[in-house]
């Protein structure tokens, strides 16, 4: 007779979850593996950045460690772009970005590759060795960061882009988000204008992504280090312009607002955003976000939204309704019940979405 041997479905699940991560690695080891090396080409608005680029390249090739790159980039090939041949395609029109770009410190050095595991990460790691305002620019990420330590996939037609900045100033700092929003909203708004096109109605949903027609195409990313009485910010910026999957993106519903109009591309829109964030950025820390604020929540979804707060009270689940009405100093969202009472909301951390479990704090 054979014998029946029963597994506790709990020890089932984790022989199971055990088996599924081994072979998630193998496959990712395979992965790396067949990838072979990593492209990344250095382009320079003027002379004075070519020098800087020429310099950067020269210290990648002859200082062992000096390039810090994921384990995915096993091999880095660094280039400049006037040694790219025929044999190598930037699939970037640098020349059209470049015409484009009034911005005078940020943008000017450009590192192109056409795969990255996340441009977010090399301009983190290599903060260092990076000019102020370099940006560095990829057509497919396949381990772009997002909150909370979230990965994502971006595929073809995505205008994916990270760069560096510094401040002073902490307490700015968590602000400085909703610059960057600000800047690719208005950036696109500038552009459609300039060609002509339907205005793209693109809204910000705090804190940090960008919605068109009710769907998700965009997503900001500003990550900071401490040194030397200064803040170290590496600011990335993911942005649907041609790929309609997985929901929709800029053309696609420029085509629905204009049948066969002109399409935005992928380097105007990096050039009008660098104008448009220097702009920005220099009203921002010489005049504070209070200037900004209006023009921000003309831009947002949640002006007069309701949201519904619950709280413990002595062991209680205790329901409250609140109005959103803008932002506080510190850059939470500033709320009124119905007795005029004022709130500052904080997520809770323990919900992908930032309006369920939010946490309120009275306003004196």
């Amino acid at each position: 007779m054979p014998l029946a041997v029963r597994i506790h479905p709990f020890a089932a699940a984790v022989t199971a979850a055990t088996v599924a991560a081994v072979i998630h690695l193998r496959r990712r080891r395979a992965h790396i593996n067949a990838m072979g090396s990593t492209l990344l080409v250095l382009f320079a608005k003027s002379n004075e950045e070519l020098k800087l680029a020429q310099s950067l390249k020269l210290k990648f090739e002859t200082t062992t460690d000096a390039l810090k790159v994921s384990e995915e980039e096993k091999e880095v090939k660094v280039l400049l772009g006037s040694d790219v041949g025929s044999t190598c395609q930037v699939n970037f029109g640098v020349g059209l970005y470049m015409d484009s770009l009034v911005a005078t410190r940020f943008g000017r050095l450009l590192l192109w590759s056409p795969r990255l595991s996340s441009t977010h990460d090399l301009v983190s790691k290599n903060f260092h060795e990076l000019p102020l305002g370099t940006v560095c620019i990829t057509d497919i990420q396949f381990k772009g960061r997002g909150r909370s330590k979230n990965v994502w996939d971006s595929p073809l037609g995505c205008l994916l882009f990270s760069f560096t900045l510094q401040m002073e100033d902490g307490r700015k700092l968590p602000l400085l988000q909703y610059i960057v929003s600000l800047a690719v909203t208005e950036a696109i708004k500038q552009l459609c204008r300039d060609k002509g096109l339907p205005q793209l109605d693109v809204k910000i949903k705090w804190p940090n992504d960008l919605y068109l027609e009710g769907l998700k195409v965009g997503g900001i990313l500003c990550t900071s280090s401490y040194q030397s009485k200064f803040f170290n910010v590496s600011a990335g910026v993911g942005l649907n312009v041609d790929n309609e999957k997985p929901t929709t993106c800029l053309n696609t519903v420029l085509e629905k607002l204009r049948p066969n109009s002109s399409k935005l591309t992928r380097e105007e829109i990096l050039a009008s955003f660098f104008n448009k964030f220097e702009e920005l950025f220099d009203i921002f820390l010489n005049e504070g976000f209070n200037v900004l604020e209006d023009l921000y929540c003309k831009t947002w979804l949640h002006s007069g939204q309701k949201v519904v707060i619950e709280e413990k009270i002595d062991g209680r689940s205790i329901q409250s309704e609140v109005t959103i009405k803008g932002l506080t100093s510190s850059g939470y969202l500033l709320a009124t019940d119905k007795q005029k009472n004022s709130y500052e909301l904080h997520p809770d951390g323990n919900s992908f979405d930032f309006f369920k479990g939010l946490v309120r704090r009275k306003l004196e």
